[in-house]
């Protein structure tokens, strides 16, 4: 079967902007008197939770507080969550993130050679918004067929569902797509949702399980559009290969 769509994640992915969610995340914890603080170190535990509510509830149930404290904290999670993806959107106007290496390139060859686009991202589609127009440009969300977000599904990845949602916007099934993402969750979503998954971890989850990977390069930099066709078409078997190995 033909090559027909890649479909990528976006945080990570598209683009290292982790350490912008991070200080996004504090600088909503001091607007809201809150005071927590979260270190690069913590920030990279609680990167394995999926999405930015479900990770402040995850910080929360680990705190030492009083059951009392606890709930009211929880109670103000939609409120933390707002304050941060404002801060966040203001970031991202004010400091232009660059792509991930070879992602511009990586796009043009697939646009050029009629191969459509998707993104399947758990982050909200506000922030899906803001980000693909900072980093590609105003026009640049026409140039997928198809967005998926988490704030229009039932479940985060790992879940499949964000993938399988894609898959109904583009009209294809899995065999004809591939999917990019940069962590473990992701890439059990990919791989739920029967796809072939490119893995290019960042900083913030290189310590991570990528077994299951097909494809496991640093960055996309020496990943071309022929490349991906050739492992579609499974000229190099299913299991982790890296560019440097021809692919």
């Amino acid at each position: 079967m033909t090559l027909r769509a890649l479909i990528f994640d976006l945080d990570g992915t598209l683009a290292d902007t982790e350490e912008a969610h991070r200080q996004a995340f504090n600088a909503a914890f001091i607007e809201l008197e809150l005071w927590w603080d979260w270190s690069p170190e913590l920030y990279a535990k609680l990167l394995r939770v999926s999405g930015g509510k479900e990770r402040i509830s995850h910080y929360i149930g680990t705190l030492k507080v009083t059951p009392a404290e606890r709930a009211r904290a929880l109670s103000s999670v939609e409120l933390i969550h707002a304050t941060k993806t404002r801060i966040f959107k203001d970031l991202l106007e004010s400091f232009k993130l660059p792509l991930r290496p070879g992602v511009a390139k990586l796009i043009g060859e697939a646009r050029a050679a009629g191969v459509r686009l998707a993104i399947a991202s758990t982050t909200t589609s506000g922030n899906v918004r803001a980000l693909v127009s900072a980093a590609l440009g105003r026009g640049a969300m026409s140039w997928f067929a198809t967005i998926v977000a988490g704030d229009i599904v039932a479940n985060r990845k790992p879940a499949p569902d964000i993938y399988l949602r894609a898959l109904q916007g583009l009209r294809l099934t899995a065999d004809s797509c591939v999917a990019f993402e940069d962590s473990t969750n992701g890439l059990r979503a990919a791989k739920a949702a029967g796809l072939l998954a490119v893995v290019t971890p960042t900083r913030w989850n290189m310590g991570q399980d990528f077994a299951g990977a097909d494809l496991l390069p640093g960055t996309l930099e020496a990943v071309d559009l022929p490349m991906l066709e050739r492992l579609h078409a499974g000229a190099t078997g299913r299991g982790v290969v890296s560019p440097e190995r021809g692919g």
